[in-house]
C-alpha cells in the first residue's frame, strides 16, 4: 500500500511468497528471517511418483492460501476501487514445480512419462487454484495474474505437446474465474516462449519479458497475441541497476513501438527487491510525461 502510494501505480499486482502454493499441497518450508531472502525448503511433497496421487486430495486450501486472500482483502479495502488489485496465482505445471524440489523439469519428465498419474494431479491442483482465484476475487481483487513460470518455453515443451498435456488445466483455472474478474493477465515467464497460448487462453493482457532470448517485441507480440500487452522494462537490468537516462529511454521506446495504445508499461517479470527507488519514480514519469 505504502508503495502503491509512494509510486503512483495505476494498479498493483500483488506478490505472494512463491512457497505458499507448494505449502498447501504438503511441502514443507522454514522461514528465513531475512527481507530479502525466499524460505528455505524442508521437504517437498513430491519424492516418489507415487506420491503425485495424494496431491490435491484432502484440506489442501489451508492457512497457506488463505492468508494470501485475507491479505488481499485488506490490501483492496486500503487503496479502494480506483486501484485495481490482481492476484498472483501460479499455473499448476508451475506449482507442480515447486513441488518437486529444486529439479522442478522433474514435474515434465513424469508428466510425459506418467500423463494419467501427474494429469490427474494437475486437475486436482488446477481445482483448488480456481478456487483461491474466486476467493481472491470475492475479497476484491479486479482479476488475476496468470503466472506460467518457465514452462510456457519450447526450451522445456514444444507447442502441441503443451496443448495436448497442459493447456486443459490452464483452461480448468481461467474458465472458473467469475463474471467479476476483469482484469486477467496472463505471464509467461522465460525466453523463446510458445506465444500463441496468448490466443488460446481467456485473458484481457499478455505479460512477457521482451529482452529474453526469442520472444517477440511489445508490437510483435500484441499482434500475434491478439490481445493489449504489459511489460516493456528490463527488471533485472535497466530497473535494478540502471541509470535513471536508460530507464527513461526503455520506458519511451515502449511506447514508441506500440503508440500508447493496448499497452501497459511495466516490468517484464518480477523487479528485484533493490531496485533503486530513482529508477521506480523514473518510469512512472515517462508515462506521465
Amino acid at each position: 500500500v505504502e508503495r502503491q502510494r509512494r509510486y503512483g501505480w495505476d494498479f498493483v499486482k500483488f506478490q505472494p511468497r512463491a512457497s505458499c502454493f507448494a505449502e498447501a499441497f504438503g511441502s514443507e518450508y522454514r522461514r528465513s528471517n531475512h527481507a530479502l531472502r525466499a524460505p528455505k525448503m524442508v521437504k517437498q511433497a513430491v519424492q516418489t511418483l507415487g506420491d503425485w496421487e495424494h496431491v490435491g486430495r484432502g484440506d489442501v486450501a489451508n492457512s497457506a492460501l488463505s492468508d494470501q486472500v485475507e491479505a488481499i482483502r485488506l490490501v483492496c479495502a486500503e487503496l479502494g476501487p480506483a486501484v485495481p488489485v490482481i492476484q498472483t496465482v501460479f499455473s499448476p505445471i508451475t506449482v507442480a514445480g515447486y513441488l518437486v524440489g529444486k529439479d522442478k523439469r522433474r514435474a515434465v519428465r513424469q508428466l510425459r512419462e506418467n500423463p494419467e498419474v501427474v494429469g490427474a494431479a494437475l486437475t486436482r491442483i488446477a481445482v483448488v487454484l480456481a478456487e483461491f482465484s474466486r476467493a481472491s476475487i470475492s475479497a476484491g481483487a479486479a482479476g488475476i495474474f496468470y503466472a506460467i513460470s518457465g514452462y510456457a518455453s519450447r526450451d522445456v515443451m514444444k507447442q502441441d505437446e503443451y496443448e495436448r498435456l497442459l493447456l486443459p488445466h490452464d483452461l480448468g483455472v481461467l474458465e472458473g474465474l467469475p463474471s467479476e474478474a476483469w482484469f486477467n493477465i496472463l505471464h509467461m515467464c522465460g525466453s523463446n516462449l510458445n506465444f500463441e497460448l496468448a490466443q488460446q487462453l481467456p485473458v484481457s493482457v499478455v505479460s512477457w519479458s521482451v529482452q529474453n532470448q526469442g520472444n517477440p517485441s511489445l508490437s510483435e507480440g500484441r499482434a500475434r497475441g491478439g490481445k493489449p500487452v504489459m511489460g516493456g522494462m528490463a527488471q533485472a537490468t535497466t530497473l535494478h541497476h540502471g541509470s535513471v537516462e536508460e530507464v527513461t529511454r526503455e520506458a519511451h521506446e515502449a511506447l514508441r513501438q506500440t503508440q500508447g495504445r493496448g499497452f501497459i508499461l511495466a516490468p517484464g517479470c518480477s523487479v528485484r527487491p533493490g531496485a533503486r527507488s530513482e529508477n521506480l519514480i523514473a518510469m512512472m514519469k515517462a508515462v506521465a510525461a
